[in-house]
């Protein structure tokens, strides 16, 4: 029996990175405000651009994959500006002492 592994390999990816970008999204809330929806846009377009020309299967779904995570990443900045406003989520202090 022949086992192949990239199923696998890509869940557990999958699986890290969005991971990875729930609390990216929280932090760039908190830290800029919706107004830093253009730096997942800018990731995902080049991700994506990536994707396209990267020969290696699960190299090219895993570069999609992040694609799809930072355009979904400009929806989820805007719904948690709304969790923070409900108070779900702390609101940064912008005062400087």
């Amino acid at each position: 029996m022949e086992l192949h592994f990239t199923g696998l390999i890509i869940a557990v990816a999958t699986f890290v990175i969005i991971g990875v970008f729930h609390p990216l999204v929280i932090k760039g809330e908190y830290y800029f405000g919706v107004g830093c929806w253009w730096m997942f846009l800018v990731a995902g377009i080049i991700t994506l651009g990536a994707a396209l020309v990267v020969g290696n299967v699960i190299w090219s779904t895993l570069l999609a994959i992040v694609a799809a995570s930072s355009f979904w990443s400009i929806r989820e900045l805007y719904q948690q500006r709304e969790r923070v406003r409900k108070g779900w989520f702390p609101k940064r202090n912008k005062s400087r002492k």
